[in-house]
């Protein structure tokens, strides 16, 4: 079984934790307020591979705060960002998680540049008190090379789902291709040697 490993990272108010419990248990939560850190596990089956995700909701931190450091960050296979369409300082702040995420100098993630970063606009059914424009959002995914989306955990149930699965088969493709490219060559080094002996044998009969 796949072990997965999922960090959703935002600062206070953004609707993490209700994007989370709404693709964990479809319900959503208006009012969610925890002073510690959650990790959730849950086992699915998706492209006829079954696996474990656990998901790691870290504690709200004020924006004032320092993002989170190396041990969060190296933690995860994939990241999800989120921000408050309705809130600048949300944007401001993810930008600055994403910076630090995609920074191969600081060495933040265990894949740095190859991990799976998602940006997500959340909150948008409160597009009548928009501070952060969609070409925002998607700009700055496009700058720092991370898949976007901008939706409603408190309206679009579909549209939640659709974005974590999205998030979990990049992080499955990204996983593959890393174990294919750390394959040792010893098979194809001894098919190669294999292949030069007989083909000199070939030519001397």
């Amino acid at each position: 079984m796949n072990e997965l490993k999922l960090a959703v990272l935002g600062s206070k108010g953004t609707g993490k934790s209700a994007l989370t419990v709404r693709f964990l248990t479809r319900r959503f939560i208006g009012e969610y307020a925890s002073n510690s850190e959650s990790i959730y596990t849950k086992r699915l089956c998706l492209d006829g591979r079954q696996m474990n995700l656990e998901m790691y909701d870290p504690c709200s931190q004020p924006l004032k705060g320092k993002p989170p450091f190396r041990d969060e960050l190296q933690w995860a296979d994939g990241l999800v960002v989120v921000y408050d369409i309705s809130d600048r300082s949300s944007f401001i702040y993810a930008k600055a998680l994403i910076y630090r995420i995609r920074d191969p100098h600081l060495g933040a993630c265990k894949r740095d540049t190859e991990s799976v970063v998602v940006l997500v606009g959340n909150k948008q059914d409160l597009c009548h008190m928009r501070e952060v424009g969609w070409e925002e959002g998607q700009q700055m995914a496009s700058d720092h090379k991370c898949q976007f989306y901008e939706l409603s955990a408190a309206e679009q149930y579909q549209e939640v789902m659709a974005m974590f699965t999205a998030v979990i088969r990049s992080i499955v493709t990204t996983n593959i291709k890393l174990k294919e490219k750390r394959r040792p060559s010893g098979s194809k080094s001894m098919a190669k040697l294999i292949n030069n002996m007989f083909g000199k044998r070939r030519k001397s009969v």
